[in-house]
């Protein structure tokens, strides 16, 4: 990654949020920051937008973000006033945060948050109070060593939000990293993205799957990590964790997709699926 500027995935993803808004309604995610934050880099081929791989991976990328922003709002119904996001990249939960007793801790490399900075300076977006950002390679520096130094409350629960991350992590750092999570009090909970095995998609998904390999590989940002279901779980239940579900292209679909007149959904098997985990 360039010192300076996003990730070139985390301006992928942003772009995908932001075409969302403008071609999908009505929008899963309602994000109207996502848009401005990306001023001259919003622009996009509707051509190709169209194409049914594209819309599958924009509804994905919808449907994540909104399945963990519910279950935040669940969990802060129970109490929990700590929220971090890993990997944040783009991601614009914090500068609409309707929770004002709500802390939010966004956490990425140094070089990320100073292109986030630049493009919300930019836009015009102020930082909310609320808001502390965390600088952290994960393969370099464990999470609890970030967030000491951050005024995140380790005597609390919280809630992560990991998304978009775990494919380019190495196995270790993925248990370190949950490993961190699952020791914080009763209540912490976690809601996380995962590449299900290439081998285990169909000749279509996988020519997909295989065109993105490349292209996030040519920007410096490999996919290194991926899971089987059952697998998944014995890591999580290793890590500490006492509560772990699975969430299928079937139950998103259910939840945010029915009834849809412009068909947009979820095909199945999709190249990712969803996870929450709870201590």
């Amino acid at each position: 990654m360039e010192p300076g500027r996003a990730s070139r995935t985390a301006l992928r993803v942003a772009l995908r949020r932001a075409v969302h808004q403008v071609l999908d309604q009505p929008p899963v995610l309602r994000d109207p920051i996502a848009v401005p934050l990306l001023g001259s880099e919003f622009r996009f081929d509707a051509e190709r937008e169209a194409h049914p791989i594209a819309r599958a991976f924009r509804a994905f990328m919808a449907a994540r973000s909104r399945f963990a922003e519910d279950q935040l709002a669940a969990a802060v119904e129970k109490g929990i006033a700590q929220y971090v996001i890993l990997g944040a990249g783009l991601d614009t939960f914090a500068y609409r945060n309707p929770f004002p007793s709500l802390r939010v801790f966004e956490v990425d490399f140094p070089a990320t948050q100073d292109g986030k900075r630049v493009l919300l300076a930019e836009a015009g977006i102020a930082l909310p109070e609320s808001l502390t950002f965390v600088a952290l390679d994960f393969e370099h520096q464990t999470l609890a060593e970030g967030l000491a130094g951050a005024g995140f409350d380790a005597t609390r629960p919280a809630f992560f939000a990991w998304l978009g991350v775990v494919p380019y992590l190495t196995l270790e750092a993925f248990r370190a990293t949950t490993k961190t999570m699952a020791q914080l009090p009763a209540g912490t909970g976690l809601c996380f993205d995962f590449g299900v095995s290439p081998e285990s998609l169909g000749p279509a998904h996988r020519k997909a799957f295989d065109a993105l390999a490349a292209r996030v590989a040519a920007a410096g940002e490999p996919f290194r990590l991926f899971f089987e279901q059952d697998e998944l779980e014995l890591e999580l239940r290793a890590a500490g964790f006492h509560q772990v579900q699975l969430h299928t292209a079937d139950r998103l679909n259910e939840l945010y997709f029915a009834g849809r007149g412009d068909g947009l959904r979820l095909p199945s098997p999709v190249l990712g699926m969803l996870a929450t985990a709870w201590a």
